[in-house]
């Protein structure tokens, strides 16, 4: 059976998009930043190490007694038993098997069990990851650079840690398809709000707008961090509807959740491998949520992500109550009588199950975009052309070189009178937003 050109293309686009395990080329990609990999909180000093499972490799992480974090390969490099059952002792895990020992950097610093082990201690590294820790995240480097580039200088990272919402979700499908859902505005009418109408909300809930045209008009255009686009909506008395969102590279979205000028938000779509990922969700507690409805009840999905408890799986972090195996717990009652427009009462959930119902890797070559997909499509293209271009000439990608690209990156909605273009709006409302000054940032640039 033979295939078009067209249809050839597409394949290899989809993989090349897809795929993030060592050797591809969006794993190389992915591979120029710091990566967000787990909570702060995840790692106990001198308590048991825990597999990570990052871009495609088995890592096992773990916090010494003193306090250093290693990431590292779980794989013991002499007979290569895991080291997720070492010993976590001062200085290193110590491999249980034959009482080799290594250090957060890799190198063996003990081998008991031979006489002349200084041959061997010169010799012998495991790999192990460059680890950076900072507002109840622990980053990782997997680059092949002896030095790491600066961390990204994203405006919520001025923020205290204190005054931080950090949240982790596992999905069992790949990166992308979890990801574009973050920058698909037209869903939000249907998926999530469907079941509101006009007269449900508020005077003053920027959320009338979007129930009461259902329709998106898209302006789409690239930025210094990704992407990014605007929906643009007739409001009343000649006044102008507005969403901002963005993708910033690697893998990270700002979605319009709230009022442009509060809207301190970012998410991470983490690769773990080519068919699971992390969603990691970082957003400023003192920025305005959702408007309640006029009945006094939150807006439809406005209810907690419930999860089961953690285990020491290699997927057994962050996992939904509500899952493929019971169908997202969806209520096809609610669904009929329209008081979940979907079935399905939160938001995250809502999400999950579109998202892996395209199945492990979304066969892009079976969809039909639209105007509404543009954003989608730009990402996509975008996306491509940095890790191809990475690949063939070796051109660094937004953000590694030039970490603040980040810091003007906004998300959020706003209704504004006299409207004319949005790239100028964007910058205007940008000047009267909230900001978070990048002092407190710049000085945490790693060298």
């Amino acid at each position: 059976m033979t295939t078009s050109p067209a249809l050839e293309r597409l394949r290899n686009d989809n993989h090349d998009l897809t795929h993030t395990g060592p050797g591809t080329v969006m794993g190389d990609l992915m591979r120029s930043y710091w990566i967000p990999a787990m909570k702060s909180s995840e790692l106990e000093s001198g308590g048991s190490p825990v597999r990570l499972l990052l871009l495609g490799e088995k890592l096992v992480a773990f916090r010494s007694p003193s306090g250093e974090v290693g990431v590292m390969d779980h794989r013991c490099p002499h007979r290569t038993a895991s080291l997720f059952f070492a010993r976590n002792e001062e200085g290193g895990l110590r491999c249980i098997y034959h009482g080799w020992k290594f250090n957060v950097e890799g190198a063996c610093i003990d081998a008991p069990n031979i006489p002349e082990q200084e041959h061997v201690k010169e010799k012998v590294h495991t790999v192990a990851y460059q680890v950076h820790e900072a507002n109840g995240l622990v980053w990782v480097y997997m680059g092949s650079a002896e030095v790491a580039p600066p961390t990204p200088k994203f405006e919520i990272m001025n923020i205290d840690e204190g005054e931080l919402s950090i949240e982790f979700a596992q999905r069992d499908c790949n990166w992308l398809q979890a990801l574009e859902g973050d920058i698909d505005t037209s869903h939000l009418a249907f998926l999530h709000v469907g079941n509101v109408n006009e007269e449900d909300l508020h005077e003053n809930d920027p959320m009338r707008h979007v129930v009461r045209d259902r329709t998106v008009h898209l302006e789409v255009d690239d930025a210094p961090w990704g992407t990014t686009y605007c929906s643009v909506r007739t409001a009343d008395d000649g006044k102008t509807h507005l969403r901002y969102a963005n993708f910033l590279f690697p893998c990270w979205t700002q979605a319009p959740q709230g009022p442009f000028e509060s809207n301190i938000f970012l998410r991470a779509w983490v690769p773990m491998d080519d068919t699971h990922m992390m969603l990691i969700t970082v957003a400023w507690k003192k920025r305005v949520g959702l408007i309640p409805m006029k009945n006094g009840s939150p807006l439809p999905g406005v209810a907690p992500h419930e999860l089961l408890p953690n285990t020491s799986d290699w997927l057994g972090r962050f996992r939904a109550v509500q899952n493929k195996e019971n169908d997202y717990m969806i209520d096809r009652e609610a669904q009929r009588t329209n008081e979940i427009w979907c079935g399905m009462k939160d938001i995250v959930t809502q999400d999950v199950a579109v998202t892996e119902s395209m199945g492990d890797i979304a066969d892009r070559t079976r969809e039909h975009l639209v105007h509404s997909d543009l954003m989608i499509v730009r990402t996509r293209r975008r996306l491509l052309r940095a890790a191809r271009d990475l690949a063939a000439t070796g051109t660094k990608p937004p953000g590694v070189q030039d970490p603040f690209v980040y810091s003007d990156a906004r998300s959020g909605e706003m209704v504004v009178p006299d409207y004319k273009h949005w790239t100028d709006t964007y910058q205007q409302k940008l000047k009267e937003a909230i900001r978070v000054s990048a002092a407190k940032v710049a000085q945490s640039e790693l060298g």
